[in-house]
């Protein structure tokens, strides 16, 4: 698979990544047994950079991608490995709901991380959320410390504000920022954040590149969805604001008819061509649904069919905000 230049630190990555968030964590449903061959099968085909974190679960999903890549062993400098800290995570094991941005908080996480994950370095180690209360410079001193001490190689920061950003990459540098970015989720083109990595030289790693799974065009209702799937609480896949967001994307299963791939293979080439400094992430817990997503980066969109998709689907297109109010609060510091 192609590969990819993550900020100017020298990380390269395969061009499409693996989110493992929903082997473990938040879609409902689990199948370890699947989740197991899916990871397999994405380093058989190229997708070698794989996304996590601690607070998936939480540590089950660190755990559940440490026991495959601990038969993989010979294999471990073929994998990128991305995980997260910030979201608290307190003694009983449970998220508080909370984020913890000290620099003692911090060293004990990744301490945490890289033994579940069985491994002596993270490739690259994610602010997960800034915490308010903790002076950026704080974090990151700390961050830059654990690459000295070789237990992380390459350092990035999510969901955060463009003069966090520059603050935090003033500290030690960041190879990459992850936000959601997609069709239906174009903040980051109008908030500054995409221009600021561009200015920085720092890659940018969406995560959500299908909105969430609903660019599939195979969710026309929340009794689509599992129980106990986040998204039945989900803003946009609510009452008006559902229906509005149908709408679009039956004209965006028409381009993609008319295209002659799937809704979601049009979606992720869409991400794709907004530049080589992006390296998306869907995420998976099936082989069938991964096979899918990687030939995505066999499919190439002319300037006409960039044109017709971004009529369809400009900058704000979607309907109903992209977490509830509380998550809301914990983007952009």
């Amino acid at each position: 698979m192609e590969q990819r230049t993550l900020g100017s630190q020298g990380l390269r990555v395969s061009a499409l990544g693996l989110g493992c968030m929903g082997m473990t964590f938040a879609y409902g449903g689990q199948d370890d047994t699947e989740s197991r061959a899916t990871i397999e099968r994405a380093l058989e085909l190229g997708v070698t950079f794989l996304d996590t974190a601690d607070m998936y679960g939480p540590h089950t999903n660190e755990e559940l991608l440490g026991s495959v890549l601990s038969g993989l062993s010979s294999q471990r400098d073929e994998v990128t490995l991305a995980t997260k800290f910030g979201n608290e995570i307190g003694a009983d094991g449970k998220g508080t709901g909370r984020v913890n941005g000290r620099p003692d908080y911090l060293r004990g996480q990744i301490d945490g991380s890289l033994r579940r994950l069985g491994t002596d370095h993270v490739d690259l180690y994610y602010q997960h959320r800034v915490d308010p209360e903790v002076p950026i410079e704080e974090t990151w001193g700390a961050l830059g410390e654990l690459v000295d001490a070789g237990k992380v190689r390459y350092l990035g920061i999510s969901e955060a504000a463009p003069e966090t950003i520059r603050r935090a990459h003033a500290t030690a540098p960041i190879s990459a920022v992850q936000t959601e970015y997609s069709l239906f989720t174009r903040d980051v083109e109008d908030d500054g954040v995409l221009a600021t990595c561009r200015e920085l030289g720092i890659g940018f790693v969406p995560y959500s590149p299908i909105g969430r799974g609903f660019l599939s065009g195979t969710i026309r209702s929340t009794d689509d969805l599992p129980e106990g799937d986040w998204r039945r609480n989900s803003p946009r896949f609510q009452g008006e604001a559902l229906q509005a967001n149908l709408r679009v994307l039956d004209e965006v299963n028409a381009l993609a008819e008319r295209k002659g791939v799937s809704p979601t293979q049009l979606a992720l080439a869409w991400v794709l061509a907004q530049g080589d400094d992006i390296v998306p992430i869907p995420g998976t817990k099936r082989r069938r649904y991964l096979e899918e997503n990687a030939g995505a980066v066999d499919v190439h969109l002319s300037a006409e069919e960039l044109g017709a998709i971004e009529e369809v689907a400009p900058v704000g297109v979607a309907s109903g905000e992209r977490y509830p109010a509380a998550a809301m609060g914990m983007l952009r510091r």
